[in-house]
């Protein structure tokens, strides 16, 4: 028995197949789907998506949206997504660095419009850099 998956986002469909389980970044941390799971709907943070089908681990790095689960059928609808075996490891660990250096300017200055959006380039950069390291 094995879970239908989904991912889509506004400009693609990233991933459509099964999954014998998937584990998602919700804004309350961590979630892990089994077949059999009860009807959830879960708010999504940025991070990394884990899915576990016949080939082993994938991951998928994801932008914040939603999860549905019910009846055995994942869909989730997120705000941006990328296959970590799609994404080049090294330009995402310069990515990393540059977002990590670029959000360390705003150390201890009050919040404001570009200290959030710096937090967020580094959170997205964390996701994809994380989502190239989840391939077994």
């Amino acid at each position: 028995m094995s879970l239908t998956l989904r991912v889509l986002a506004p400009d693609q469909s990233v991933f459509d197949g099964s999954a014998d389980e998937v584990i998602l970044p919700t804004t309350t941390g961590q979630v892990g789907i089994l077949p059999g799971h009860v009807t959830m709907l879960a708010a999504l943070d940025t991070g990394v998506m884990r899915l576990r089908g016949a080939g082993g681990w994938s991951s998928i790095a994801l932008l914040g949206g939603f999860a549905e689960v019910e009846s055995d059928e994942v869909t989730v609808l997120v705000n941006g997504a990328e296959l970590g075996s799609s994404i080049d490891a090294s330009a995402a660990q310069a990515e990393f660095e540059s977002a990590q250096q670029a959000a360390a300017a705003f150390e201890g200055q009050s919040p404001s419009t570009e200290k959030l959006k710096a937090q967020q380039a580094l959170a997205k950069a964390r996701a994809w850099l994380q989502a190239t390291r989840g391939q077994s």
